[in-house]
């Protein structure tokens, strides 16, 4: 329904340690008509890239926001509907058609003016701290923290001036990083004599020098989501004592109920019941009997739950991103319901259908490189949680086993091998090696029960 009143779009929360978004797409510009929930435009997190569907409809008065720009969360977007609607047919000037009118003014990002024209209100300064400093976000305060930058000698592009999260990195990028660590003093020092060799400069760190790319080289800028995980990632390594155990697992019984059960469930319910809905029912089943390790450190107490909330890593765009989905109360559980909950995440974060909550609340996360072929990795956990579980190729190779009269003899098994990244400060050695024991028996005996 249309409405006569200006509606705000605003940045969304995207999970509560979200606290920024880019916007990558407009799918709309200022005088178009737009329907509610019909998408607006698209935004990337480090969390999740996602459509953002319209609040309401009418006309798209104002966008405020360009393309490529990152801001905080709560920031107004764009305008739909209210008295600047007549955007969308503005008075027909005496030199120019009223549509190039709104075309000149969708590519400017604003919204095209009402008659008669007021005169542009003057810029505003930018926002300031007590002790007269430019106001920068947490973020962009502990990226420049980091990189050794005063925030105030960097050229701020957001609202009055503020810095953004994109105006640091690029400044980070363009290797400017020692020039603004302290201010130019106000004249050169006299040269040092010949047998005193003069103070370096700060040297920016090799990995952040904006180098020109060689010969075969090229740039391509990162993505806001690739940003997002490089700061999870290296903030994780940063705040966790990781670990790594390994287990290898006889899957042979799993492969075998495998093939009986993927005929029935693909006709039936159209669904398949791939290794990890498996290892993810086993999973969940054994967190439950060891809470450290479905739990978390918050400050200095231990948090313990009585729920499992399964995050599933799920590649998306060819390696160029990643995102976490999680299953809520994994526990309740069957292996077809499991199945099911498994493909429709997968599903939609790659099409980009996923809602906040979706990617918040996790308490456990298996990662699934097994399908590439590799038999081993060290994962990085998810902060706040405490592990994190690698599934690996399933490969037919000579296993020692015992038969049933207690002689030992060679067979052809179907063999997995499995980590547990885990977080030291809560997780002990022997508390892993338990719980990982207590995995491998779930699946090398798995029956008719644990279906």
């Amino acid at each position: 329904m249309a409405t006569g009143t200006a509606v705000d779009v605003v940045m969304p929360q995207m999970g509560v340690s979200v606290s920024e978004g880019t916007i990558t797409k407009w799918n709309k510009q200022v005088g178009d008509q737009i329907e509610a929930d019909e998408t607006l435009l698209e935004i990337s997190t480090d969390k999740v890239d996602t459509e953002v569907p319209s609040p309401a409809s009418g006309v798209v008065t104002e966008i405020l926001v360009p393309e490529g720009e990152t801001v905080e969360v709560g920031t107004v977007l764009a305008r739909i509907g209210g008295p600047g609607a007549a955007a969308a047919s503005p008075p027909e000037p005496a030199t120019q058609p009223a549509a190039d009118a709104v075309e000149a003014s969708a590519s400017e990002g604003q919204a095209a003016p009402d008659e008669p024209e007021e005169p542009a209100a003057p810029a505003p300064a930018a926002e300031t701290s007590g002790n007269g400093k430019s106001f920068v976000s947490p973020v962009v305060a502990r990226i420049a923290s980091e990189h050794g930058i005063d925030p105030s000698q960097v050229p701020g592009t957001g609202n009055g001036g503020r810095v953004t999260k994109k105006d640091i990195q690029a400044f980070i990028d363009s290797g400017a990083t020692a020039q603004a660590a302290a201010p130019a003093p106000p004249a050169a020092p006299a040269p040092a004599p010949v047998d005193t060799p003069a103070a370096a400069p700060k040297q920016t760190p090799p990995s952040q020098e904006a180098a020109p790319p060689g010969l075969g080289e090229s740039y391509e800028p990162m993505s806001a989501m690739r940003r997002g995980i490089a700061e999870h990632m290296r903030r994780s390594l940063d705040t966790s004592a990781h670990v790594t155990s390994a287990i290898e697992v006889d899957m042979s019984k799993v492969v075998q109920i495998r093939e009986k059960l993927k005929k029935e469930y693909q006709s039936a319910y159209g669904v398949n019941p791939t290794y990890l809905a498996f290892i993810a029912r086993a999973t969940a089943e054994t967190l439950r009997e060891y809470p450290w390790v479905n739990g978390e450190l918050r400050g200095d107490k231990i948090v313990t739950r009585n729920y499992v909330n399964l995050g599933f890593a799920v590649e998306l765009a060819d390696g160029k991103g990643l995102i976490v989905p999680v299953v809520k109360n994994a526990e309740t559980l069957n292996l077809l319901g499991m199945a099911k909950a498994i493909a429709d995440v997968a599903k939609r974060a790659r099409d980009k259908q996923l809602a906040p909550d979706d990617v918040t609340g996790g308490t456990f996360t298996i990662t699934n490189p097994g399908g590439y072929g590799t038999f081993h990795g060290t994962p990085v956990i998810s902060q706040p949680q405490a592990g994190i579980l690698g599934t690996y190729a399933i490969v037919k190779r000579p296993w020692v086993i015992t038969d049933e009269n207690g002689a030992d003899a060679i067979a052809i098994r179907s063999m997995m091998n499995l980590t547990l990244t885990y977080d030291h400060r809560l997780v002990d050695g022997a508390y892993a090696g338990r719980f990982l024991r207590d995995l491998r028996e779930r699946l090398q005996t798995w029956g008719e029960s644990d279906y």
